[in-house]
């Protein structure tokens, strides 16, 4: 590969990973054609590009964006999954993959700048996806109009039973 072949590729990726929201890196060794394939497939469904780089132009692309904290951890054959969409839904996918497919060893990443290690990946697999995550906010400042309009109108309809039992009282005195 000529300079400008590699310069077009270090351009390329630099600006994958200036559009990216989160880059997580695995190890694919082991995994044939066939299974890149349906983890790319998998990836795509959730907004996520799987490209296999050449470690030397990753460094020099992971530096131009300020993604230091990626340049050390590439060794040996690299894959990249560029994550265009929901962090939480591309880590998922991953994590799923590598127990389906031993071979796949999920590395690390980076997501708002800072370096996430395999396990905190898997932990960010864990979380719900953003639609669920909205639903449950939406859900918990719902809750909140629905309980005050609860205690206002126990106010209320205590106010009317205590007058209603003042009736019933004087109803009961001026019968006898």
């Amino acid at each position: 590969m000529n300079r400008a072949d590699k310069q077009v590729q270090i351009d390329e990726l630099t600006t994958k990973f200036s559009d990216a929201q989160a880059a997580y890196l695995t190890d694919y060794r082991g995994l044939d054609v066939e299974k890149i394939t349906t983890l790319r497939t998998r990836l795509r469904e959730k907004d996520t590009e799987f490209k296999v780089v050449k470690n030397t132009l990753a460094r020099i692309a992971a530096k131009a964006t300020g993604n230091e904290v990626l340049v050390e951890h590439l060794k040996g054959p690299s894959a990249l999954a560029l994550v265009y969409g929901d962090p939480a839904a591309a880590a998922k996918v991953l994590v799923e993959f590598a127990k389906e497919e031993d071979a796949l060893e999920v590395i690390g990443g980076i997501l708002g700048g800072g370096y996430l290690d395999s396990a905190s990946l898997k932990q960010l697999a864990e979380l719900p996806s953003k639609d669920v995550m909205r639903a449950m906010l939406l859900g918990t400042m719902n809750a909140v109009p629905g309980g005050f309009v609860n205690v206002l109108s126990a106010v209320t309809r205590s106010a009317v039973q205590v007058l209603n039992a003042i009736k019933e009282k004087k109803e009961e005195s001026g019968a006898a």
